[in-house]
């Protein structure tokens, strides 16, 4: 079987390199050919020996997952559909600003969380993504987009929980962060989490980047029902695990989502328990207004509760942005993502594995 050269970051490609008797600076002009020019044939790889490129022909390849639907939102959002095998797709989405592009990238196919307000999660779950699934996201979208490099942000927020893959997601962040390939600052790549906190812990010691926290509860009662699993990481030790995160984080504070579900958890004193909750975390919020999805129990908080929550924080001296909803008439806004999961069946062990 050929070697996925997109699943491979430095380090890995400069091992891959040495069995082939090549020296270590032909890694990195492949990398460079690889990820920054976001070639994907050899014999095009100009500078390389024309023994070298026969050689790649036959050991290796750049392959990322195929496209299967590709949508634009009257936003100028864009969805793309990604089959990763014969039984999976999975979702990616780019969300263009007046000063950046911000790509939204999945982790795993299908979610083994089941937030309750989350549409990914309703789908079941089936597999992690590889290495080279991942950046195949980010290859693929600067190759579709227009401009030089159009993705100047990446946000691992799409299908998935990231820090249960981190034997996939840490290699493809570090290649994200290479300036031989993508050349992202840290600042500029964040990595959203339900708030795992074994993961917390382990990205914080090898490759810190921005860490959002899929709040969504001021406290555990609510928490445990829209967030499962809050069960086995309750807030205070979600609590501690920020705070130590922030020891080696690229900024200075944690984000912290919060989804806002009419009823559920806008009223004026969730907003105070978050007052309180902010004062043992440097955070800042991002109301994120729900996004509906078929056969969702949830609605919307109506805008001026969402403005009445936001002013609660604000009062108390705390930075809480209300996020503007992008692309929802494609389904490519936030949780709702579904993606094509065929395999349903492995969340029910998977859950028991991680609340073990």
């Amino acid at each position: 079987m050929k070697t996925n050269l997109l699943g491979l970051d430095a380090a890995g490609l400069a091992g891959f390199f040495a069995e082939l008797g090549e020296k270590p600076f032909r890694a990195r002009q492949v990398l460079q050919w690889v990820h920054q020019r976001r070639e994907g044939e050899f014999s095009r790889m100009s500078d390389l020996a024309k023994s070298l490129r026969d050689k790649l022909t036959e050991k290796a390849c750049v392959q990322a997952p195929a496209i299967v639907g590709d949508t634009a939102a009257s936003d100028g959002t864009r969805k793309w559909l990604l089959k990763v095998d014969g039984a999976n797709a999975v979702e990616a989405v780019f969300i263009p600003e007046a000063n950046r592009g911000t790509l939204c990238v999945s982790s795993q196919a299908g979610c083994v969380l089941d937030c309750a307000f989350c549409s990914t999660g309703k789908q079941g779950f089936n597999r992690n993504l590889t290495t080279a699934e991942i950046v195949g996201q980010l290859w693929l979208a600067n190759r579709l987009l227009e401009g030089a490099r159009p993705v100047t942000n990446v946000v691992m927020m799409g299908m998935g929980e990231p820090l249960l893959n981190l034997d996939n997601v840490i290699p493809a962040l570090r290649l994200m962060l290479d300036d031989n390939a993508y050349g992202l600052s840290r600042r500029r790549v964040t990595v959203s989490t339900a708030g795992v906190i074994p993961g917390i812990d382990r990205l914080r010691d090898e490759c810190p980047v921005a860490l959002a926290v899929s709040l969504h509860a001021p406290n555990d009662a609510l928490r445990d029902k829209l967030v499962p699993v809050n069960r086995k990481y309750p807030l205070s030790e979600l609590a501690k695990a920020c705070n130590r995160y922030l020891d080696k984080a690229p900024r200075d504070f944690i984000t912290f989502e919060y989804v806002m579900l009419d009823g559920v958890n806008d009223s004026d004193e969730h907003a105070r328990e978050l007052v309180a909750l902010a004062g043992k975390v440097k955070s800042k919020f991002n109301l994120i207004p729900f996004n509906p999805f078929p056969r969702s129990e949830f609605k919307r908080s109506s805008p001026e509760r969402i403005r009445r929550f936001a002013d609660i924080l604000a009062r108390a001296g705390l930075t809480a942005t209300t996020r503007k909803t992008r692309g929802d008439d494609i389904a490519a806004a936030c949780g709702q993502l579904a993606g094509d999961v065929a395999d349903r069946t492995r969340r029910t062990v998977a859950l028991k594995e991680l609340r073990a």
